[in-house]
This record gives structure tokens, C-alpha cells and sequence, in this order.
């Protein structure tokens, strides 16, 4: 199979791999090459993928979507960070990724209050 891992930067991966692992809303899950075709949202965690020569690889991804068409396997997140221990990429999903998650609910909150009282007051002229 050959996977790719692009963030909106740029493409961090492109290479042939025997077999996936990714966490998605459902927990976790593997594809190997004569798996089904699917599409998964992908969670913050962690992302482990073997290559052709058998060797494994992880990487911490944020949330994002991946799509396994026939022999390609293609994942679009936000962030993802490469390589380093294993300890590591764990401290920078919980770290990292999730505090992105909470800026995006306090964001949303503003928003909406933003709005209400926006609401309110186009309310008040009628």
C-alpha cells in the first residue's frame, strides 16, 4: 500500500507500507493491503504505520480524516509531529493537540455568545 500523511503545510509522508493502525471515532483499527476500501475520522493520538521492509513508525496526529482507496492510503490532519520516542509523541498528544481542542471549544463559545447577542439586539430594533 502506499500511504500519504499530509497537514495543510505540506506532505509529511509518502511511502510504501505494509500495514496501519490509527485510532478513529470507533477505536482503534488496522489495514492491511486486501482490506475493504473506507474512510475514518481520525482522533488525536497516536498513528503507527510498518513499512515494506518491516520496520515500525509512529506518529502523533491531531484530528483529521483518512480514506484507503484500493492500494492507497491517504491521511489529512492538522498537525502531526514524526519520529522521536515513543514517550514522547504520547506527551505531545495530550499536550499539544489537546490544548488546540480546548482554544477551539472556548473559541466556539465566544462565537456563540457573539451571536445571541447579536441576535438579541437585531431583536430589540424590530
Amino acid at each position: 500500500m502506499r500511504l500519504t500523511v499530509q497537514t495543510p503545510a505540506d506532505r509529511m509522508l509518502d511511502c510504501v507500507v505494509n500495514k496501519v493502525v490509527a485510532e478513529g471515532l470507533n477505536g482503534s483499527f488496522c489495514l492491511r493491503p486486501r482490506h475493504v476500501d473506507l474512510v475514518s475520522a481520525l482522533v488525536p493520538g497516536l498513528f503507527y504505520y510498518e513499512t515494506a521492509q518491516g520496520t515500525g513508525h509512529y506518529l502523533a496526529l491531531d484530528r483529521g480524516l483518512l480514506v484507503k482507496q484500493g492500494r492507497l492510503v491517504s491521511v489529512a490532519v492538522r498537525n502531526a509531529v514524526a519520529g522521536g520516542e515513543l514517550v514522547d509523541l504520547l506527551e505531545v498528544v495530550h499536550l499539544r493537540f489537546r490544548a488546540l481542542d480546548e482554544q477551539e471549544r472556548v473559541v466556539r463559545s465566544a462565537v456563540a455568545r457573539l451571536e445571541s447577542d447579536f441576535l438579541r439586539r437585531f431583536m430589540e430594533l424590530s
